[in-house]
C-alpha cells in the first residue's frame, strides 16, 4: 500500500479483508445481472409475450444505465470521497430494485433497471478508484483480477439462487434479494473502511476540471486503445449474458439445467481470474492479454466449424458450453489486466479515470452487445459470429497499442 492511505485503510482492515469488501462491490453487479437470467422466462411471458426476445433487454437495459452512471460518479467521488458516493449509489439501487417489484409493464421495469445500472455503477466504479488509490503496477493488476474472480465466481451461485427466489417468491422476490445485498456492503464498509481520499487530495466538481481531466484521460493514446479492447471484451460478455438462457432453454432443450451449467462455466471462469492472478506478476498484463484474445479467436473459429457438422444433439451442446467456458476464461484474463493497462497513468485523475474509461466501454460495449443478442436466431450461430468480431478487432487493437507504446518508448 501506498503512504498514508495505504495507512488509514489498514487502522480498521487488513489486506484479505479489504480484498473481499471490494471484490463484493463488484459482485453486486454480477449478482444483479446473473440472478436474473432465470426469471427472463417468466418476465417475458407475463410481460412481453408477443416478443419473448425483448426479455433481454432487462440484462442490456441495467448495463446501458450502469454505464451512465459511471460518467458522474468517478469525479463525484474525487470531489465528496469515496464512501459517501457509494452509499447514494446504494440508496438509488434500492430504491429502482423496490419499483422493479411493483411494475406491471416491461416498459417500466427496463426503466428501474437502468436506474438501478445507475445507482450500482457507483460501487463498481469507485471500488477501482479506491484500489488505484491504495495500489499501482503489477499489484494493482492483481487485486484487480481477484476482484474480477469474484465477477465471474458470482454467476456460479447466482443464477441457482435467482431460481429459488423465484420458486418460492416469483421472479419479484430476486429484487428483494437485491435490496438485501446491497445493504449488506454498504454496512460493512460504513463501519470497517476508512475514507481511502482524504480532503487535501480532492478536486471540486467543477465542468472546467472536468473537461480538462476528460482531455487528459482521452489524449493518452495507451488509455484509448486499452479502453477500445476493454469495449469489445465486454461487448462479448453481454452478448454472452443476453443469449445464455435461450441458447440452453430453446436451442438445446435444457432449461432446467441452465443453473447448473451456467455455475460450471463460472467457476472455470473463476479459476481463469486465479491463475491471471498468479501469472500477471511474471508474464505482465499486455502478454496474457494478447494469449487470451488471440486463443479466443482460435476457438470461435473451431466452433464455428464444428457446429456445422451433423453431430449429436448431446455433442452439440457439450461444444457450445466448452466454447461459452472459453468466452467467460477470456474476460477474466483481459478485463482486469486491461483496467489497470488504462489506469495506470492516470493515479492522479483515479476516480475520474475510472468513470470515463469505465464509462465509455460499458455504454460501448451495450450499443454492440444488443444486436448480437436480439439476432438470436434459435442456434449459438450469430453469438459465436459477434464474439468472434469483437475478439479479433481486440487482438488487432493490441497490435497497435504495442507500436504505440514502442514508439513513445
Amino acid at each position: 500500500m501506498t503512504e498514508t492511505t495505504g495507512s488509514a485503510a489498514r487502522t480498521r482492515m487488513g489486506k484479505v479483508e479489504f480484498i473481499l469488501l471490494m471484490a463484493m462491490m463488484g459482485g453486486v453487479v454480477a449478482f444483479a445481472i446473473d440472478a436474473m437470467l432465470p426469471a427472463l422466462p417468466r418476465i417475458g411471458a407475463e410481460l412481453s409475450p408477443d416478443a419473448l426476445n425483448r426479455a433481454q433487454l432487462i440484462v442490456t437495459s441495467f448495463v446501458f444505465g450502469m454505464g451512465l452512471g459511471t460518467f458522474l460518479v468517478g469525479p463525484l467521488s474525487d470531489a465528496f470521497g469515496r464512501k459517501p458516493v457509494i452509499l447514494a449509489g446504494s440508496v438509488i439501487f434500492a430504491l429502482a430494485a423496490l419499483v422493479a417489484i411493483i411494475t406491471t409493464s416491461l416498459e417500466l421495469l427496463i426503466v428501474s433497471r437502468i436506474f438501478q445500472g445507475f445507482g450500482v455503477s457507483a460501487a463498481r466504479i469507485v471500488s477501482m478508484a479506491i484500489i488505484r488509490d491504495l495500489y499501482s503496477g503489477r499489484e494493482m493488476a492483481r487485486l484487480m483480477s481477484f476482484v474480477t474472480m469474484v465477477f465471474t465466481l458470482v454467476p456460479a451461485i447466482g443464477p441457482l439462487i435467482g431460481s429459488g427466489i423465484i420458486a418460492l417468491a416469483g421472479w419479484r422476490g430476486v429484487f428483494g434479494s437485491f435490496v438485501i445485498f446491497t445493504a449488506i456492503y454498504s454496512l460493512w464498509m460504513t463501519t470497517r473502511l476508512t475514507e481511502p481520499l482524504p480532503s487535501a487530495k480532492r478536486q471540486p466538481f467543477r465542468a472546467t476540471t472536468l473537461w480538462h481531466a476528460v482531455k487528459e484521460v482521452m489524449s493518452d493514446r495507451t488509455v484509448v486503445l486499452a479502453t477500445a479492447v476493454m469495449t469489445l471484451c465486454f461487448a462479448a460478455l453481454w452478448a454472452s449474458l443476453s443469449s445464455i438462457q435461450q441458447i440452453m432453454g430453446d436451442t438445446f432443450g435444457r432449461p432446467s439445467e441452465f443453473p447448473y451449467w451456467f455455475g460450471m462455466i463460472a467457476l472455470i471462469a473463476g479459476a481463469a481470474s486465479l491463475m491471471n492472478a498468479a501469472l500477471v506478476m511474471r508474464f505482465g498484463m499486455r502478454s496474457l492479454v494478447n494469449v487470451a484474445l488471440g486463443g479466443q479467436v482460435v476457438a470461435c473459429l473451431l466452433a464455428l466449424v464444428v457446429l456445422r457438422l451433423d453431430l449429436p444433439p448431446g455433442t452439440q451442446f457439450a461444444i457450445y458450453v466448452a466454447w461459452q467456458a472459453s468466452v467467460f476464461a477470456m474476460v477474466s484474463l483481459t478485463l482486469g489486466n486491461l483496467t489497470s493497462l488504462a489506469m495506470e497513468p492516470l493515479g492522479h485523475i483515479a476516480g475520474m479515470a475510472a468513470s470515463v474509461i469505465s464509462g465509455i466501454a460499458t455504454v460501448g460495449s451495450v450499443l454492440l452487445a444488443i444486436p448480437i443478442g436480439l439476432a438470436f436466431d434459435g442456434t449459438p450461430v450469430p453469438l459465436i459470429l459477434g464474439v468472434l468480431v469483437c475478439t479479433l478487432l481486440g487482438r488487432v487493437i493490441m497490435v497497435r497499442l504495442k507500436r504505440v507504446e514502442e514508439f513513445a518508448g
